[in-house]
């Protein structure tokens, strides 16, 4: 077996530093805990495929439609930065195993993709990312799955995440209620040693203007519900089938790319509540791929009108002629924003599929400005933790729009 050193964030080389069957990784971001894992992947792979044994690495997370959305690109990427490492693989563009076909990684969601793995081959390990939204139907099913062991091996489990909530199963069942042979690790920006300046030019930028979730955001603290949070309390997690009488469905886009993902929404209206059904997101998206992008991830979105930004008419014009030909321009007014926020918040409830892991996220973190020294929550939305949200707003556009002028009137009639 080859003797190599590896550079990697000292919390994770500690946590491994010791045997244990589960180990847990969670904290804020640019703590770096996805790309090590990532390569700590690949030496386990190597490490177990040099000792003979044979099956498959899972790289898992609670909902898995596509490639695009799993964690293959990120080790692909982990074993690469180690040439000695990368030697072992072979490497492909949907694909990872090691050159000796013992070991191949597997990809796949845990609420509907795992039993069909479990029929094909032995899982020798498992590493589930972003795990904070992971169902307890769903670690129920994976802990009794990973069980393999050999001379001198046991297959592990791995879950990184960034915390939300103290009553998410994974911080009940990991964290709360250990099992015996669990390692917990916190990893934050501060214990990377590669944090970049980027980054941390958006941590202080948060740190300075978004103070009500920088503790969340960058130091792994829960998500605490506060009065500056716009949509705390109204919205719920949940599975739902669009029903005959519901109105809809209403589609939405806006437009990203180098920072900021493009984005959509599939969402329907009935029983007194918002109803979101699918997203599809990505940053770094060109212009040539949305419409294969976003029809692969909402079925038939290129049937229904779809409502975008309109300030960005040739995109639309663009999207039109490849592929999205209901693609229109959603109208704006000034204090627009407002109204299809207050429009939102006018259903009993938003529901959000759990598949829609980053709409959930942004009602989460949508917030007003709070006054950095006084405390108080300011009239002001911040512009951030939106593209879902935005995407959802140009969808209900319509209505927004009937609802203002109808105020509007009001305003008229009683003045």
């Amino acid at each position: 077996m080859t003797k190599a050193t590896v550079e990697e964030i000292p919390a994770i080389t500690r946590n491994f530093a010791r045997p244990a069957r589960t180990r847990v990784f969670k904290g804020g971001r640019g703590s770096g805990k996805t790309r090590g894992l990532a390569k700590r992947s690949g030496l386990r792979v190597y490490q177990l495929a040099e000792m003979g044994v044979e099956g498959v690495f899972l790289a898992s997370r609670e909902h898995l439609n596509s490639l695009d959305e799993s964690s293959l690109e990120e080790i692909k990427a982990a074993i690469r930065s180690e040439p000695w490492l990368a030697d072992y693989f072979d490497i492909g563009e949907k694909y990872i195993r090691t050159k000796n076909r013992r070991i191949s990684y597997a990809f796949a969601g845990l609420r509907h993709n795992l039993d069909s793995i479990k029929s094909k081959a032995r899982i020798i390990g498992n590493w589930t990312d972003e795990a904070e939204g992971v169902s307890e139907v769903a670690w129920r099913k994976l802990v009794n799955t990973i069980r393999e062991e050999g001379d001198g091996w046991i297959a592990e489990n791995w879950i990184s995440y960034n915390p939300e909530s103290p009553d998410s199963a994974t911080h009940k069942r990991f964290v709360e209620n250990p099992p015996e042979d669990c390692i917990v690790t916190e990893v934050n920006y501060s214990d990377n040693p590669w944090f970049p300046g980027v980054l941390n030019a958006a941590r202080l930028e948060d740190q300075r203007l978004r103070p009500e979730t920088y503790d969340h955001v960058w130091l792994g603290a829960f998500l605490t519900l506060t009065d500056a949070q716009i949509f705390a309390g109204k919205v719920h997690i949940e599975e739902f089938e669009p029903k005959p009488h519901w109105d809809g469905p209403y589609q939405g886009g806006d437009f990203g790319f180098s920072q900021d993902p493009t984005a959509a929404v599939r969402c329907w209206i009935g029983d007194g509540r918002l109803w979101i059904e699918y997203e599809a997101g990505k940053t770094g998206l060109e212009l040539d791929d949305t419409a294969a992008f976003i029809t692969k991830r909402i079925p038939g979105f290129e049937k229904y009108a779809t409502r975008w930004d309109n300030a960005r008419p040739e995109s639309i014009s663009h999207l039109r002629r490849h592929g999205l030909p209901r693609s229109e321009p959603v109208e704006k007014w000034k204090g627009s924003v407002e109204d299809g926020i207050a429009f939102m918040r006018s259903f009993e409830k938003i529901v959000v599929h759990p598949r829609c892991e980053q709409t959930a996220r942004e009602f989460r973190l949508y917030s007003y400005k709070v006054d950095r020294m006084s405390g108080d929550v300011l009239p002001v939305i911040v512009d951030a933790h939106n593209h879902y949200i935005d995407a959802g707003r140009y969808a209900l556009g319509p209505m927004v729009k009937r609802q203002g002028y109808t105020l509007a009137q009001m305003r008229k009639a009683f003045t």
